[in-house]
């Protein structure tokens, strides 16, 4: 791929960006319920490839920021994204930006991919957790790190493993369909 981006591309992240969307309003009602906006990430990221899955992640990311109802429960605005969940959502960035790293040193083979989701997961979660201790931290309800990673980590680990297999599982198939195997950046 050139290092252009192309009216192509555009309509992937375009695409990609509505797949995230989408997984973000899917919530799963559970003891703890949650989203796939993380199975998203990790899918599109996994298809596009590094590059352009990172640009869908930040103009996902901008629409919210903008106010567009993107993020879960058909929200968006920087009050949202800045609560005290904000750094989670900031953490799909970085969760992408790690996948595009370890894409540009070691390859798109697999287990590369399932290694990366997994770093990137774990990028996210330290990004979110840290945040939500600061978000707390001069008010009465202050939390320390063993309580939120109680309430917003350990809850979640299983479900994202499981998204990370099917992104896993899914995303050969569809680059296929989609032709774009082996054009990722």
């Amino acid at each position: 791929m050139s290092k252009k981006i192309t009216i192509l591309d555009m309509t992937y992240i375009a695409m990609s960006t509505v797949i995230i969307t989408i997984c973000s309003w899917i919530s799963i009602p559970t003891a703890v319920p949650f989203t796939l906006q993380t199975f998203g990430v990790f899918l599109v990221v996994a298809v596009l490839g590094g590059k352009r899955g990172t640009l869908a992640v930040l103009v996902y990311l901008l629409l919210a920021a903008i106010g567009i109802p993107v993020l879960a429960e058909f929200t968006g605005g920087l009050g949202i994204m800045l609560g005290m969940t904000g750094g989670y959502i900031f953490g799909f960035i970085f969760s992408a930006l790690v996948m595009w790293l370890m894409e540009r040193l070691l390859g798109r083979k697999r287990w590369v991919l399932a290694v990366s989701m997994v770093l990137g997961l774990l990028v996210c979660y330290a990004f979110g957790t840290v945040w939500y201790i600061f978000y707390f931290a001069n008010t009465p309800d202050a939390v320390g790190l063993w309580t939120a990673l109680v309430w917003c980590v350990f809850p979640y680990v299983i479900p994202d493993i499981v998204k990370i297999v099917c992104a896993l599982l899914i995303y050969k198939k569809l680059a296929v369909i989609l032709k774009i195997e082996g054009k990722q950046s």
